[in-house]
């Protein structure tokens, strides 16, 4: 029986070293929030990085210590006996920049200014965050992972590690994942950002000295993107054209169907812990990457600098990250000879399924960090 990590507590490591950013900004004196799972063997071989998605943190595995529903979001693949196992391997999960969970974001002091950073927190990219983990390995004194692991927006910054870094990784996971973001998918991202500024509450993004917090925006911008991290096949399975109550209400602003209240409770619930000028920073770094732009939109140009081995994973039923996308990525790769290993899972939770305990998925996952396992010193 596998069991959890159990309790863990996040850390923090403070930086006086300006960040160099992107954009052309830079951000100083600025903390990292990071958790660690298992033991770093002698060589300091067996250490994984997780890239975070979206609206998630850190803290991917076990709870903290006298708080409820406090599991890490990726409990169901990291720990004892899981597919990465943490007896095996040491994981870390850092928090990037701009986030809200603790590493410095927009809801904390700017050194310059002495006032909370709100909308004047600088705008980050995939390559600043990847920057940002690197900083935290340097000091950890890791020069070289058995693996980079992310599913999603973290897939992102998985592929960016083996672009920008390929001495320090051996291999590459990258699950439900894009060499970029469609037209439609900005389009999405744009909207949600847009039901953020618009709220009356947001105030230019300086909503903190009002009080307030711009919870309907945030709101439809959570319900948004949540349709588009479901299958149509999930969402008629689940709630189909179910009515919440026996008869029509002949209302339009009243919930009528189940699929309506789902979303609202989604919304609800999101607006409550997460933060808008987050959900801003955050949605434009996706839009933002691109590794093939500085190669004239050339992906196979742009892996001639990888030098790790892959493993893609994507999903029948994911329609904003579909495995058309994974397969550019895994044909850019062949173009330049490098060791690649494609999943295609049939399963029907869209691109949620990254997130899920598929038993096939966690099957391609657990044979592929076995492999690595056994390509460790004294295995």
């Amino acid at each position: 029986m596998v069991s959890s990590v159990g309790e863990v507590s996040p850390q923090r490591m403070h930086f006086s070293t300006p960040l160099p950013l992107r954009s052309g900004a830079s951000l100083r004196d600025y903390e990292l929030v990071y958790e660690t799972y298992g033991q770093l063997n002698a060589d300091r071989s067996n250490a994984v990085l997780v890239c975070h998605a979206l609206n998630a943190s850190h803290h991917l595995a076990g709870t903290y210590a006298g708080q409820d529903r406090s599991e890490g979001w990726w409990d169901n693949l990291i720990g004892p006996g899981k597919p990465l196992d943490t007896e095996r391997f040491f994981v870390i999960g850092i928090n990037n920049p701009g986030s809200c969970f603790g590493s410095t974001g927009p809801m904390h002091p700017n050194p310059d200014t002495g006032r909370i950073y709100g909308a004047d927190f600088p705008v980050v990219t995939v390559q600043d965050w990847v920057d940002a983990q690197a900083r935290v390995l340097d000091a950890l004194g890791i020069t070289q992972l058995a693996a980079v692991l992310g599913g999603s927006l973290g897939g992102m910054q998985a592929l960016d590690w083996s672009l920008r870094y390929p001495d320090r990784l051996r291999h590459c996971i990258a699950i439900a994942t894009a060499p970029c973001l469609s037209a439609q998918n900005i389009a999405f991202n744009e909207v949600a950002r847009r039901a953020i500024i618009t709220d009356p509450d947001f105030h230019g993004g300086h909503f903190y000295e009002h009080g307030v917090m711009p919870k309907r925006g945030l709101r439809v911008a959570r319900m948004i993107g949540h349709i588009t991290y479901l299958s149509d096949d999930v969402m008629e399975q689940k709630f189909g054209r179910e009515l919440r109550a026996a008869e029509l209400g002949y209302s339009t602003q009243d919930i009528e169907f189940q699929i309506e209240s789902y979303l609202r409770h989604q919304g609800d619930k999101f607006s409550e812990y997460f933060d808008a000028n987050t959900y801003l920073l955050i949605t434009r770094a996706l839009d933002y990457f691109d590794p093939a732009k500085a190669f004239g939109g050339d992906l196979s140009r742009t892996f001639r600098s990888a030098r790790c081995d892959y493993l893609l994973a994507s999903f029948s039923t994911d329609w904003r990250f579909s495995p058309a996308r994974s397969r550019e990525i895994v044909k850019a790769l062949l173009d330049n000879k490098l060791n690649v290993s494609y999943a295609e899972i049939d399963a029907p939770h869209g691109h949620d399924a990254f997130l899920l305990e598929d038993p096939r998925y966690h099957g391609v996952l657990r044979a592929y960090f076995n492999r690595i396992a056994h390509a460790l010193p004294g295995a």
